[in-house]
């Protein structure tokens, strides 16, 4: 059976797509869009990196709200921050709006419990390249429990929260992909791109969906 949530395919999606108000990423906003255009995306999320100091969000918003519309192309916007500790707090402005007015999302990065504890915060987030943090501190993914797997996908339907399919980080795997669409968290495809030639250019994450039948899945 065909996990159907929604009526775009994963693969049209790419929800986490920097530009050069990264200090790390080399594309403007206008050439994401044309990016995303000519790959033939059906939505975008452009998305930068924020701290507590981060005074240019308005900029940004602005920026992008002036870009020209293209018919059948979906602009959506946010800031990738980090959880600094297990209580959920994120390092981001205190003056950061999120919804209308503001950025669109906020995503997050980092583990289970400070996960689960950062969506309740936010309330409008996007989990950012989950469980990427896992290899750099020795664990496999496979060291997650289903019950691990059950906290997160719980608190993401009951906070509206997106989780991304990561095609720079591979990540989160078949596995955990499965059982967070099996209990209806919203999924989206993610280059994490920091250039306009790699947006919505998807190998791993195509391969991820159809090894687990997500073809179809947003």
């Amino acid at each position: 059976m065909t996990l159907a949530l929604g009526a775009l395919d994963l693969l049209l999606t790419d929800h986490h797509v920097h530009s050069t108000w990264s200090d790390d990423a080399v594309s403007a906003p206008r050439e994401n869009l044309v990016a995303a255009r000519d790959t033939g995306l059906a939505s975008i999320r452009m998305v930068d990196h924020v701290r507590t100091t981060t005074t240019w969000v308005p900029g940004f918003l602005a920026e992008v709200a002036a870009l020209p519309r293209i018919d059948g192309l979906e602009v959506l916007t946010g800031v990738e921050a980090k959880i600094l500790d297990a209580s959920g707090r994120l390092d981001v402005p205190d003056d950061l709006v999120v919804g209308p007015g503001g950025v669109d999302r906020i995503l997050l990065d980092i583990l289970v419990t400070a996960t689960v504890r950062a969506m309740e915060r936010v309330g409008r987030g996007q989990l950012a390249h989950l469980f990427s943090l896992l290899p750099k501190i020795g664990l496999h993914e496979s060291a997650l429990c289903d019950d691990h797997l059950a906290a997160i996908a719980n608190a993401a339907v009951r906070t509206g929260t997106a989780v991304e399919v990561n095609e720079k980080w591979r990540c989160p795997g078949p596995r955990a992909v499965l059982a967070l669409a099996a209990a209806g968290v919203p999924l989206v495809g993610s280059t994490d791109s920091h250039e306009c030639s790699t947006v919505g250019r998807y190998s791993w994450v195509s391969d991820a969906a159809s090894a687990t039948r997500l073809v179809g899945v947003r």
